[in-house]
């Protein structure tokens, strides 16, 4: 087998590799938050945080359930600077973040902390919160939420293209319901 034939093939495996009871799920909450009049707030880093903010404007764009991520660059380095990396997420969810919202935090390897303390600062809000994560099993992020997606890799691409994948294939179907 050729390295791109191998490469996609364990890719599927990993995308396929979720429980689609789950994924409705999510179609379910997304759409309370809506019903409610709240927002989704998408967090993550690197390749997370192009993910979150592919996501979070395909929601609003194409759902119509407003979501927004936190991807400025301003208010990225403000925040760093101000409160230190560790604890941006932190303080944009005080800034940005109002009750019944939902947070979507996104870390490949569940242990960044700033989307632990993300999490953290969540839960003590009252929010939701969903989870993606990879690599180890027992990372700490894959305990914080009500719903929590995990992919068994330690390759950043492959658990991040589930991620994306799956994130978008939520957005699709609650397109396909309206």
């Amino acid at each position: 087998m050729s390295f791109f034939e191998n490469y996609l093939t364990q890719i599927n495996a990993h995308i396929k590799d979720v429980d689609a009871q789950l994924l409705q799920e999510v179609v379910e909450k997304f759409k309370a938050v809506q019903k409610k009049g709240r927002k989704i707030i998408f967090v993550g880093n690197g390749g997370s945080a192009a993910i979150a903010s592919h996501v979070s404007v395909d929601l609003s764009k194409t759902a119509g359930i407003r979501a927004i991520n936190f991807n400025e660059a301003d208010l990225l380095t403000c925040l760093s600077n101000d409160y230190g990396y560790e604890h941006w997420v932190e303080q944009a969810l005080e800034f940005y973040a109002d009750k019944g919202d939902l947070a979507v935090m996104i870390s490949s390897s569940g242990k960044s902390k700033n989307i632990l303390l993300g999490a953290a600062k969540a839960k003590k809000m009252g929010l939701d919160i969903i989870t993606f994560s990879g690599f180890k099993k027992d990372n700490p992020l894959r305990s914080m939420g009500s719903l929590n997606f995990w992919v068994d890799s330690k390759s950043y691409n492959f658990v991040e293209m589930a991620h994306h994948v799956w994130l978008v294939a939520i957005v699709d179907k609650i397109v396909e319901g309206k």
